[in-house]
C-alpha cells in the first residue's frame, strides 16, 4: 500500500492513541511525552484530567472506526471524530521535507493531538478504504491496527498475536 509519509504516521499516532494504555491518571501526557515529535516546539504536554478525558474520547472515536462494519458506521464514526479536530492546515518543512501539519501551530497539545489523529485516520480511509483498519482476531488483544498488505488480509496486530493464534489453533485441533 503506497500513502503519503505524514499522513500514514499519523494514521499509526491515531492507532497508537486507540491502543494507549489508560489505566493511569497521567496516561494522556505520558502519550504526549512518548509521541513528543508531532507537537509544536514548547507546547505543554501535561494534559489537566479535563483534556485527559477529551484525549480519552479521541482514543475511544478511532477504535468505534475501526470497528466499524459497513460504510455507513465508517462515515457516522468518521465524522464524529472529524467534529472534534479543528484542523488549521499549513506547509512546513522543518524537517528538510516540504509537507502539512493538521492543527495550527499556536494549538494546545490537546487540539494538536486530536486534530491530527482526526485527519490523519480520514484521510488515510479515504484514500485506501475503511477496510484498512482494523482490531486483532487473537484472543484477548482487542489493539487496533492499520492493514498495509498488499491483499488488504490483515486479521492480527502483530506476529507475535499471529503466531500465539496458529500455535493455539494448532493444539486446539490436536487435541480433538
Amino acid at each position: 500500500m503506497d500513502y503519503d509519509d505524514y499522513g500514514s504516521d499519523a494514521v499509526e499516532l491515531a492507532v497508537d492513541l486507540a491502543n494507549a494504555d489508560r489505566a493511569d491518571d497521567g496516561w494522556a501526557s505520558a502519550f504526549c511525552a512518548a509521541h513528543h515529535e508531532w507537537f509544536t516546539e514548547g507546547t505543554g504536554l501535561e494534559l489537566s484530567r479535563k483534556h485527559a478525558k477529551a484525549a480519552g474520547t479521541t482514543a475511544d472515536l478511532v477504535r468505534e472506526v475501526a470497528l466499524a462494519s459497513s460504510r455507513v458506521e465508517v462515515v457516522e464514526r468518521l465524522n464524529a471524530l472529524l467534529a472534534l479536530a479543528s484542523p488549521r492546515p499549513y506547509a512546513t518543512d522543518h524537517d528538510g521535507t516540504l509537507h502539512l501539519h493538521y492543527a495550527a501551530p499556536e494549538a494546545g497539545a490537546l487540539e494538536q493531538l486530536t486534530t491530527t489523529v482526526a485527519m490523519g485516520l480520514s484521510q488515510v480511509v479515504v484514500q485506501h478504504g475503511w477496510e484498512r483498519l482494523g482490531v486483532c482476531a487473537a484472543e484477548g488483544c482487542g489493539n487496533v491496527y492499520l492493514d498495509t498488505s498488499r491483499n488488504a488480509s490483515r486479521r492480527y496486530c502483530s506476529s507475535t498475536c499471529s503466531s500465539r493464534s496458529t500455535v493455539a489453533a494448532y493444539r486446539a485441533r490436536k487435541k480433538s
